[in-house]
């Protein structure tokens, strides 16, 4: 049976895993922009197409704002303590996440197809297993510890893969994946505290604020979309953390990591087994998601991702119980959401700013004029605003 602590343990030193919550944050932060701008540069901007649900152009490979600030951070925490609270595995997690997230850039960039891609998937999960992420036994409820042995690299392969890819599944609306990542992230660093895992906290406490710093742009409407490299990249260290933090207790592991990661579980088993039923390739991209069910059922963007951030939240409400981190983990969420609420607000004022700058900067400009700069730019509104 688990047995955490009933206060929050004085685990890392000088709230290292605040700082670096707080660092990855800034860092995301002061990225996206640039990458947005350099996206409108360069033309790395996601068309609307058949297959999209949004009307804009919008800037792509978000996830290179995450994957620097989160190796930033560690870089910058590294600099300012002089080591870090490494745990067996911790060269693996990189690795293949770095491993995730170039497959995922190259995806981005050239379209490739699921046959390299699901290929070069299972090699970053079996290097992760190489250096030490492994599923090496299951605690069941009402059971007693269940060695894995041979099973051992296959239901480890499948979890990472699996969860990696669920989480490239959910990045269809604006905010639901980089949300989920951050609430996941947050749940995860929670479990870990309680749980004594100091190197799982940290690092899931990085992957939130990194999430977070995203989110802010990536927040209906959204300027920047998370691209499969960022996708895959949380998706992996989310999957990983869970095997190097959680399921490294005696905890029900297979109950509580899956708790944790509910919506994009149920969201990749949904779409593979409704694939598989049709006789069509579990990898193939299409628009039968879950999100797309509730779309076409008249639920807009901010509805869906309220709904799956509820179920999130009620997951993890549910592991924190169990954990009995129930008070710091709703502190947790609230601080959060309040922090959320208000850089929201100031992305939005800073938006509508350069919007009534530019119509004060241009009267002279007919803007009923058909194809000129100023009315391409209103028209679009706030998603290219600042680009």
């Amino acid at each position: 049976m688990l047995t955490p602590s009933t206060t929050l343990p004085k685990l890392l030193p000088d709230s290292m895993a605040i700082l670096g919550f707080l660092f990855a944050m800034t860092f995301a932060l002061t990225f996206v922009p640039w990458i947005v701008k350099a996206a409108a540069r360069l033309g790395f901007m996601d068309m609307p197409g058949e297959r999209k649900i949004h009307k804009h152009p919008v800037a792509r490979f978000g996830g290179v704002s995450i994957v620097t600030a989160f190796v930033l951070t560690l870089g910058v925490l590294f600099a300012l303590k002089g080591s870090l609270p490494l745990a067996h595995g911790w060269a693996g997690l990189l690795l293949g996440g770095g491993i995730m997230f170039a497959l995922g850039a190259l995806d981005d960039a050239l379209n490739l197809s699921p046959y390299i891609k699901l290929p070069v998937q299972v090699l970053a999960a079996w290097a992760a297993y190489q250096l030490g992420i492994q599923v090496t036994v299951l605690d069941l409820p009402f059971q007693q510890l269940l060695p894995l042995g041979d099973l051992s690299l296959p239901i480890t392969l499948l979890w990472l893969v699996g969860i990696s890819n669920a989480f490239n599944f959910i990045d269809g609306v604006d905010g639901l994946a980089g949300g989920v990542s951050l609430i996941s992230a947050l749940t995860l660093a929670i479990v870990a505290l309680f749980t004594h895992q100091i190197f799982a906290a940290l690092i899931a406490a990085i992957l939130a604020g990194a999430a977070m710093g995203f989110l802010v742009y990536n927040t209906h409407p959204a300027r920047i979309f998370m691209g499969d490299g960022g996708s895959l990249f949380c998706g992996f260290m989310l999957a990983s953390i869970s095997v190097t933090g959680v399921l490294k207790t005696p905890v029900a592991v297979m109950l509580v990591p899956v708790m944790i990661l509910s919506v994009p579980i149920l969201d990749v088993t949904y779409s593979t087994m409704r694939r598989l039923l049709a006789g069509k390739n579990p990898f193939r991209a299409d628009k039968g998601h879950i999100h797309h069910k509730l779309l076409d059922a008249g639920l807009g963007h901010r509805g869906i991702v309220k709904m799956m951030y509820g179920v999130c939240i009620i997951s993890g409400l549910g592991v924190a119980y169990y954990v009995h981190s129930l008070l710091p983990y709703v502190l947790l969420l609230c601080g959060t959401g309040l922090l959320m609420f208000a850089l929201l607000q100031l992305r939005f004022s800073s938006e509508k700013s350069e919007v009534l700058s530019s119509v004060s900067q241009a009267p002279n400009v007919p803007v009923s004029s058909p194809g000129n700069d100023f009315d391409a730019t209103v028209s679009q509104g706030p998603v290219l605003a600042g680009v």
